[in-house]
């Protein structure tokens, strides 16, 4: 797997702030970021961690990184927390008007080099492994090119991790190539005790490096 290079294809006569912005502004144009990684981010309330694992993977030198989010995980975070371009549903339907315009959810899929859903909710664990595709995170994950790799993080109530259907929509997601980053065990936020809650940011983000450091073209300073 080849890094891609430049902007989201066929993107460029679009408003600026739908442009994935540089991570490092000040780096030298032979440094520029080459690899890109897509966060997507659904509405389980460790969405609340996207500022830091966006702020996290930056760090990581030679990546450009833009967010995929779903309506809820807006509830989460606040998007001037977010230093990165983050498309949601009303991008995608703003931008196509006639034939010739740009389709975002494709545009997407061809721009990533990687995918990480984090975190990944009950809900739409559920809609991937069945194949629906309802929103733009959704509909770019249903285009994936499974060559590619994509991880996701399932959080979730503990109750709603143990219900069997869990288990085989998430051994859905493995046999589509699809890397799990395991959920934790922990206090969570409802009160509830046991597993579900996303994996740590440290976690989520050596997990990112291990897998760009078994594809070519990409190589760490």
């Amino acid at each position: 797997m080849e890094p891609s290079s430049g902007r989201l294809p066929g993107l460029e006569a679009t408003r600026s702030h739908m442009e994935p912005r540089a991570s490092c502004p000040t780096a030298e144009p032979f440094v520029a970021r080459q690899f890109h990684v897509l966060v997507g981010v659904t509405g389980s309330v460790a969405a609340l961690k996207l500022p830091l694992l966006v702020s996290k993977l930056l760090d990581i030198p030679g990546l450009e990184v833009a967010v995929v989010t779903t309506e809820r995980a807006k509830h989460f975070y606040s998007p001037q927390d977010i230093p990165v371009t983050l498309y949601s549903d009303a991008d995608e339907w703003e931008m196509w008007k006639c034939r010739s315009d740009p389709v975002l959810h494709i545009d997407l899929r061809r721009w990533a080099d990687l995918m990480l859903v984090a975190p990944l909710d009950a809900n739409t664990l559920g809609k991937v492994a069945s194949g629906i595709c309802d929103n733009l995170l959704t509909c770019v994950i249903r285009a994936w090119d499974r060559r590619k790799p994509l991880l996701f993080c399932p959080a979730m109530n503990t109750a709603m991790w143990e219900h069997p259907l869990t288990s085989q929509q998430v051994g859905q997601l493995q046999a589509f190539g699809y890397i799990e980053i395991p959920c934790v065990a922990k206090k969570l936020v409802c009160g509830d005790q046991g597993l579900g809650a996303m994996a740590e940011v440290d976690t989520i983000v050596d997990k990112v490096k291990e897998v760009l450091s078994q594809h070519a073209g990409f190589q760490q300073s």
